[in-house]
């Protein structure tokens, strides 16, 4: 018997296309936001006796509790605020809109945002309100944003803080009042707070519906996919019956312990990103034919004003530097973004970049 996927699979499932990742080899990677500083030799020799003590023939521990306690040290997490971790936030914002997934749900986000806030969802079969940033600054409309909430009353808020891919960070009392406004759950994701250093924490003290989305991926941890969703019990409680077992690996839970337990080596990490953003930031503004957009995360977006961007981003491929295209959102028309890499990285990105202007 033949069985083709449209006799089983949803319309919907069959019209979407599989999240792209670029198979970069020998290349200046700058298209995904990832810490361009490797680990040094002192840590790694750190794992090596706890690899080879580690039981890879027994399951992980479930609840990562040795994990738990280190984070919560780490990043001085307030009492009464609990944590469930997940194989990157890619996986706990699944089982965030796997929870709410009624006939009659959605969620609501702004555009342009992260983009697996809509693609998870379009995949587990729950409708996406979507409302505009203002255009140019990329601004939170936030009448806009009261008026789809009256509307729609979504069962999650998805506000990445900063934002990604624009790096805009909104002001604190725009996000609280949508808190206030909202008849379900606020899900702040704070992928790059390492880089701006302001958080929405304290707004789950105050406020019973806010989640806070962390992940260690753009502090340096990205190939071991540690997520971390921040809440109130009676919501975690919840959302913990969604996640699969032992899905944090006993490799992530070893190698994750021994880093928060040497942070200071990723804080300066951190800091060394934040001033070559800086000076990246600075060196871009001096070059003609760019618009260049403010940034609180670890990468800066652009607009071409002349050459088209695609053309922008195929001659920096020529020269072997990759970075991101994201002029698919018509507020991002001729828009590229390019992660902060070291200071040689940088300059190499640069004087491509002026010669692709060209």
């Amino acid at each position: 018997m033949n069985i083709s996927p449209r006799q089983l699979l949803r319309a919907e499932i069959r019209s979407l296309s599989a999240y792209s990742v670029a198979d970069i080899q020998d290349c200046i990677k700058l298209d995904a936001m990832e810490n361009p500083y490797d680990w040094p030799q002192e840590l790694r020799e750190k794992l090596q006796i706890p690899l080879l003590q580690a039981s890879f023939n027994r399951y992980p521990d479930s609840r990562a509790t040795e994990l738990v306690q280190n984070f919560r040290r780490t990043f001085s997490v307030p009492h009464g605020i609990e944590l469930m971790f997940g194989n990157g936030s890619d996986e706990l914002i699944q089982i965030l809109i796997m929870a709410v997934a009624r006939a009659d749900a959605c969620i609501l986000t702004v555009t342009p945002s992260f983009s697996m806030y809509e693609l998870i969802a379009k995949f587990i079969g729950v409708r996406v309100i979507k409302v505009p940033l203002s255009a140019g600054s990329f601004s939170l409309q936030t009448e806009l944003v009261g008026e789809a909430i009256r509307e729609h009353n979504p069962a999650l808020i998805f506000l990445a803080y900063p934002n990604n891919p624009t790096g805009t960070l909104w002001p604190q009392q725009q996000v609280e009042q949508i808190v206030h406004q909202s008849g379900g759950l606020v899900v702040i994701d704070e992928a790059y707070f390492p880089f701006s250093a302001c958080t929405m924490l304290p707004l789950i003290e105050r406020h019973a519906h806010v989640l806070v989305l962390r992940t260690l991926s753009k502090m340096g941890f990205a190939g071991l996919r540690l997520g971390c969703l921040l809440g109130r019990e009676i919501w975690v409680t919840e959302f913990n019956k969604l996640r699969l077992p032992y899905n944090i690996n006993i490799l992530t839970q070893i190698s994750t312990n021994i880093a928060l337990e040497n942070i200071a080596t990723f804080n300066k990490q951190t800091r060394m990103i934040c001033e070559q953003r800086k000076q990246l930031t600075s060196a871009m503004h001096g070059i003609s034919g760019i618009q260049v957009f403010p940034s609180h995360a670890n990468f800066v977006l652009f607009r071409t004003l002349e050459v088209p961007a695609a053309t922008v981003f195929n001659r920096l491929a020529e020269r072997n530097i990759m970075i991101k295209n994201v002029a698919d959102n018509d507020l991002l028309e001729n828009c590229l973004r390019v992660t902060v890499g070291t200071e040689e990285e940088s300059q190499a990105f640069l004087n491509a970049l002026r010669d692709s202007l060209i």
